[in-house]
């Protein structure tokens, strides 16, 4: 989605646009020094740590980690995805979003997709209310407790059996039926010609959360195989992204509290049928971090629900490695299992409402961590303390700072018999956990090359403009240290956009590998800079440094090299440096 979105469209909007001016209007801020404060918005605190810079158009809490540009905020306080923050944004700034004709295109193809699917899922409600076999398909769902009011509220169909019901209805041009291709609904055969992907199925069409069709999973009524079947990945369906009945919950429910991720369709309408209004299934695939962001911004607590056999253990865990590394303060994550034998849809039923939604069943993330890996690790013994300790320091070191992170860290010390200080020192280590817990562990320092680049990225997203002080950056390729290519790239970003924001540059890198770190940089350098900070002059030291650094590199391959073969140029170079290196 923000590909779509011209980036020079993004810079100018987050130009026009001030981050103060636009979070005041949800949380009233306070002027502090040279920033704004005020109690954070994303969890509960009674002192101020949520701060927002007007320099950089950043914010960031203290207490939970929380931090982002215009449009985070948006995102995360409205629940909002991307492009419809884009566009409230610009609505607010005056600004129309650029119809280029590539967008153009793209978007009028797009929406020939989504039209095209409202007409499938209106052929498939009638083939359920109409066609001579329609019969097996609805008695299936009385025998399965679904009404005919919930049926019609997820607009459940029915696929007749055949080859081509649905090219006959809507693939009446050669045209006609690669669109119907392009969205997955019917297959191309090897020796030419289409048919129906989906035959002698109830259908569950899948709805973003904007409300538009984007694919459908389909249900047999016997015992054939595969039991689901769901759309291909097309242009504009992603099962990594998108989750069954995210759209229905949030029209169900103005405030979302909770949700719960459940494994398949049936499981959601049943949980609808008893009144759960608030539930999920991933799309025949693990919940992926792209889900669970999507789910977060939705609701502060999430609840997966699993069968309790080995299966439903392995995909707990799988979902909890995938959360971990996204929860922070304000967000919630919870286990709960079904009893041998049972899914949420038989539980239901048999089990009723009250006893699904009993919390006191739910398993906290941090609670279902600590209790997997105890199982197998006697606690009375060192060795089993140490085991302990080296296999959940990872998964701590994954999470991002704030409150959560230290009461497990608190969590984790008195489970060992070991103090919350050795263990802090472990994690920033990097360090295994095997020496003895009442030794400290000295924290280790990144080498001088790759701090020298960090601090330099942190400068930079402090005063953007100090890229401008270097003539060419094209002077630092070859530099021989770890981390230059995305320097370069950002000082031709800077370049090429002057008067660029911190904000812009985040926004720029959104949806990277490089994201939370920039954020993260963001967030800290108010700590490393202060207005006595000689910024300019720090910053072309560092440059001469790595200058330096290419210099000596050259040098050393030109003194491994064979005379004969070097320029005079080269050798006089040489012999200079042999003589500074004589001297020193």
């Amino acid at each position: 989605m923000a590909g779509r979105i011209p980036q020079q469209f993004i810079d100018e909007l987050l130009a026009r646009t001030d981050i103060v001016d636009l979070i005041d209007g949800f949380v009233p801020l306070k002027k502090a020094g040279k920033d704004f404060q005020a109690c954070c918005p994303f969890h509960d605190e009674k002192t101020p740590s949520f701060t927002v810079s007007q320099p950089k158009q950043f914010y960031h809490c203290f207490g939970c980690g929380v931090k982002g540009t215009a449009i985070s905020f948006l995102m995360e306080y409205n629940h909002l995805e991307f492009l419809e923050a884009i566009e409230e944004l610009a609505n607010k700034a005056g600004l129309p979003i650029p119809q280029e004709a590539s967008l153009v295109k793209t978007d009028s193809n797009l929406s020939e997709l989504y039209e095209l699917l409202e007409l499938v899922v209106r052929f498939y409600n009638r083939q359920l209310r109409e066609h001579p076999q329609s019969k097996r398909a609805v008695d299936y769902l009385k025998d399965r407790g679904i009404s005919g009011e919930i049926a019609k509220s997820f607009e459940l169909g029915f696929a007749p059996p055949g080859w081509d019901n649905l090219i006959q209805e809507l693939g009446s041009s050669e045209a006609a039926k690669q669109r119907l291709a392009k969205t997955g609904m019917v297959i191309k055969r090897d020796n030419g010609g289409f048919y129906d992907r989906f035959r002698d199925r109830i259908m569950f069409p899948i709805r973003d959360p904007r409300g538009r069709v984007i694919g459908f999973g389909g249900r047999v009524l016997d015992d054939d195989t595969p039991k689901y079947l769901n759309s291909p990945e097309t242009p504009i369906y992603s099962k990594g992204r998108e989750l069954y009945g995210l759209y229905q919950a949030r029209h169900a429910n103005k405030d979302l509290q909770r949700i719960y991720v459940v494994e398949g369709y049936m499981d959601v309408i049943a949980l609808a049928q008893f009144g759960i209004n608030n539930a999920v299934a991933s799309l025949g695939t693990a919940a992926t971090s792209e889900h669970l962001e999507r789910l977060f911004r939705a609701t502060p607590e999430v609840v997966f629900c699993f069968d309790g056999d080995n299966a439903g253990r392995k995909a707990a865990w799988r979902a909890m490695e995938t959360t971990l590394p996204l929860i922070r303060d304000g967000r919630q994550a919870f286990f709960m299992f079904m009893p041998q034998g049972e899914d949420p849809d038989t539980f239901v039923r048999s089990q009723g409402r009250e006893s699904f939604e009993d919390t006191n069943t739910y398993l906290a993330l941090s609670d279902y961590l600590f209790d997997s890996l105890k199982q197998n690790t006697d606690l009375n013994t060192t060795q089993g303390q140490a085991r302990m300790m080296e296999e959940v320091i990872p998964f701590i070191r994954q999470m991002p700072d704030g409150a959560l992170r230290k009461l497990m860290v608190r969590d984790l010390a008195n489970l060992v018999n070991s103090d919350s200080d050795y263990i802090e020192s472990a994690l920033g280590s990097g360090t295994s956990a095997r020496r003895s817990p009442s030794r400290p562990v000295r924290r280790q320092q990144n080498s001088g090359s790759d701090n020298l680049i960090g601090r330099m990225i942190s400068m930079l997203l402090y005063q953007p403009d100090l890229a401008l002080r270097l003539d060419d950056y094209k002077v630092l390729e070859g530099v021989p240290v770890a981390g230059v290519d995305f320097l370069l790239e950002l000082l031709q970003l800077i370049q090429s956009n002057r008067g660029i924001s911190c904000a812009g540059i985040l926004e720029h890198w959104r949806d990277t590998r490089y994201e939370a770190c920039l954020k993260q940089l963001a967030a800290s350098n108010n700590e490393l800079f202060s207005v006595s900070t000689n910024l300019e002059a720090e910053f072309d030291d560092a440059l001469a440094r790595l200058l330096d650094k290419k210099s000596r590199q050259k040098l050393q391959q030109l003194a491994t090299g064979k005379l004969s073969s070097l320029s005079e140029e080269d050798k006089a170079t040489l012999r200079n440096y042999r003589k500074t290196e004589e001297k020193n």
